[in-house]
């Protein structure tokens, strides 16, 4: 249903119900049959495929149908004088395409069909009984059937569809095509996935492209002894590593905005839509505008209900803040410290292997009760939408990982100043956690998809107890059914997979910078996982799952601001690294290199903040773009709208003439 074949019937939704065999005098008040005929009637275009043990309903939406759907939600879309306008059906001819020829990009045909499914409302004055079997079903005057039957149980799961053709060839020109190592589709990722999956792969491909240059830097260092130059070339590593850093991210926002502009993305854009098709997403507070609209306060008290809402927003803020920091330090810091030292102080590795299988039982354990605790913390914010919600929750939950992923290399540093303890400590962490994350982010998908396979093929053989040929899956959509979704560790309802890749780049990012002094080659093993990363993740999201839900924010949200927290940290930490070697006897005496290392930790922090303020974070073409755009979109406002006054004056009869002997007459 893009470009050229937009007319061509795509079936991109797929609702799941229980195969039974239906009776023909209930066919009329089959609620199945029903929600069937409902789609019809919304403009949907139905068909239906008998699995094992289910029945697949998929759906597609030819394009007038969802042309009729956005206008109806009021949709905004670009056009060419560059601004967002609402979606008319009539109007078609006015909207800016995608990159790929179609009209509306994946999100957006995504919140249609959420808007037709949930359209299958009961329009009678009086409830209707329907039938399931022998179970009776009330559906109740405007009510949704959709939302009804997954109450009931009856309705297992609607999940979106992979389209067979643009897979097979993303697969042949991205996630097979060992050749490019980083070079990505972009433009097919977003019209096939969605905009946050397509900025997340953007992002990795030019993090891999960067970490090439402070990977050779370190992979010289590795190679050369420079003896007693060691102490010069250190601090010329860590240097070039945070400019690197600090150059990176300016250079990303750039880029960031660039696809925006390409693909027609404001960052104003409305991203409510969760991370379900079914179910409501998480409450927040009442806003102002709902009070007034519900309530009908008085005009003198809007302002006070503003200020209300915005302070007492903050406030709630800091108070789950706080709960989290306070119990990120009186809790986890004692019981990492206890493992830090207890594995320091033990000699066998006997014990020691027991030791880290128990902790790290405990610290999986524990970062679920804290994921939980902060959801519902998050329940009580005043986060205006899904995509706010989110990146509280990544602030949060990232505190705990913080915690459990650093507070080791820290004691090891702080305390014990053995750089050979810290880089084992290092090696570690990076080679097994990043070798172990791939293995099982990458296998885990597979087994679970088996292991479903095998029990609807075992549940098949017990209900036919007879039969003893081979039972085969004949349907793609089965197929993708028993597939496990792109989820979160954490929370489902608010984040998807994308949270578990985020969260793996940036503690990779923060081992590797805070601790750039230390292990230099860290940057080399990074560089090549990274680019490995590119593939399987690929190969995960168009082989292994089922076709993720479409996010709609432009950015990778808050997950920037917690990269650039990692780089503050990493100045601080790599100056107190190259001050420990440079005073190896601890007096602590303020000599020339003492004393230089301080300046220069000063001066990084200096350009860290200064690049961010004088290069600017959209490049001139976009810039002169957007100008150009809002200077015809003025030119137009101010021409229609002197047309219209004018027009309302001569109809008013308000337009002064001049007579014949030069005074003016109303008319």
């Amino acid at each position: 249903m893009n470009g050229v074949g937009e007319d061509q019937i795509v079936y991109e939704i797929a609702v799941v119900v229980p195969k039974r065999n239906l009776r023909q005098e209930n066919e009329g008040y089959d609620c199945v049959e029903v929600l069937v005929n409902e789609f019809r009637n919304v403009g949907l275009v139905v068909e239906r495929v008998l699995g094992l043990s289910d029945e697949f309903i998929k759906l597609a939406a030819p394009l007038e149908t969802l042309g009729k759907a956005a206008a109806k939600l009021q949709m905004k879309k670009p056009t060419p004088i560059g601004i967002d306008l609402q979606f008319e059906w009539e109007e078609i001819e006015a909207f800016v395409r995608q990159p790929d020829g179609s009209l509306f990009s994946w999100c957006e045909r995504f919140q249609c069909y959420c808007h037709l499914i949930n359209e299958t409302v009961n329009k009678k004055n009086s409830g209707l009984t329907l039938k399931f079997d022998d179970k009776e079903i009330q559906w109740e005057a405007g009510e949704s059937l959709l939302l009804r039957l997954e109450i009931e149980g009856i309705v297992k799961q609607v999940f979106p569809l992979h389209d067979e053709i643009k897979r097979k060839k993303l697969l042949r020109s991205w996630a097979l095509n060992w050749w490019n190592f980083t070079n990505q589709p972009i433009d097919e990722i977003y019209a096939y996935f969605g905009t946050k999956i397509a900025v997340y792969f953007a992002f990795l491909e030019m993090y891999s492209r960067w970490m090439i240059f402070p990977a050779a830097f370190g992979l010289i260092l590795q190679l050369i002894d420079f003896g007693s130059l060691q102490l010069l070339v250190l601090p010329a590593f860590f240097i070039s590593a945070v400019l690197w850093a600090v150059l990176f991210f300016q250079f990303w926002k750039r880029k960031n905005s660039a696809l925006s502009a390409r693909w027609h993305l404001s960052f104003s854009v409305s991203t409510s839509q969760g991370c379900k098709l079914l179910g409501s997403e998480c409450s927040s507070l009442q806003s102002p505008m709902e009070l007034i609209k519900n309530l009908g306060i008085d005009k003198a008290k809007e302002k006070e209900a503003f200020q209300r809402y915005e302070w007492f927003g903050y406030l709630k803020r800091f108070r789950n803040d706080a709960i989290i920091i306070l119990s990120i330090i009186c809790l986890q810091l004692p019981f990492e410290l206890a493992y830090a030292h207890l594995y320091e102080v033990i000699e066998s590795d006997i014990v020691k292997f027991g030791l880290t299988a128990v902790y790290l039982l405990a610290i999986q354990y524990f970062t679920k009760i804290g994921g939980k605790i902060s959801i519902r913390l998050i329940k009580y914010e005043n986060n205006e939408h899904t995509e706010y919600r989110a990146d509280s929750l990544v602030y949060k939950v990232f505190g705990l990982y913080f915690m459990q992923s650093y507070i080791g290399v820290f004691y090891h540093a702080l305390l014990h100043r053995n750089f050979m303890t810290l880089r084992q400590v290092l090696i570690q962490r990076l080679l097994l956690s990043e070798v172990l994350e791939n293995l099982l982010e990458n296998s885990l998908p597979y087994l679970k998809y088996s292991y479903k396979k095998y029990r609807a093929v075992r549940n098949k053989k017990k209900c036919e107890k007879g039969s003893s040929g081979k039972i085969q899956f004949t349907s793609r959509v089965e197929k993708e059914y028993l597939k496990p979704t792109y989820s979160a560790s954490i929370c489902e309802e608010l984040e998807d997979g994308l949270f578990d890749d985020f969260l793996e780049l940036a503690l990779q990012f923060g081992m590797i910078m805070m601790f750039a002094c230390a292990f230099p080659l860290a940057f080399t093993f990074s560089a090549l996982n990274n680019i490995a990363e590119i593939k399987t993740d690929a190969l995960k999201l168009l082989a292994m799952l089922k076709r993720p839900v479409p996010r709609a924010a432009a950015t990778i949200g808050a997950w920037l601001n917690i990269f650039q927290f990692l780089i503050l940290m990493s100045i601080c930490t790599n100056s107190a690294l190259l001050v420990w070697l440079y005073d190896q006897e601890g007096k602590w005496k303020i000599e020339p290199g003492l004393a230089a290392i301080l300046v220069m930790e000063h001066v990084l922090l200096l350009i860290k903040f200064g690049f961010s303020r004088f290069m600017p974070e959209e490049p001139a073409w976009v810039r002169a773009n957007r100008m150009k755009n809002a200077t015809q979109a003025q030119d137009i406002c101010s021409k229609q709208l002197l047309r219209s006054i004018s027009g309302g004056e001569r109809t008013c009869g308000l337009i002064p003439k001049k007579t014949p002997d030069g005074s003016k007459k109303t008319e």
